[in-house]
């Protein structure tokens, strides 16, 4: 099993348990600390992160 396939069967699996536990008000919550984490990484060697910084 290559890596991309283990990512989706994670992300399957998420999803599967927050469509059976009726959980879905997660998503949102999960969605929005994934793209933090995301501008976190992308702008940490960038000139943007000052600005970025500035926000916390």
């Amino acid at each position: 099993m290559s890596n991309s396939a283990g990512k989706l069967t994670l992300a399957r699996e998420f999803w599967d348990f927050l469509r059976v536990r009726k959980k879905l008000w997660l998503l949102p919550l999960v969605i929005m600390l994934l793209l933090l984490g995301m501008l976190i990484v992308f702008a940490e060697g960038s000139a943007v992160a000052p600005f970025i910084y500035t926000l916390f």
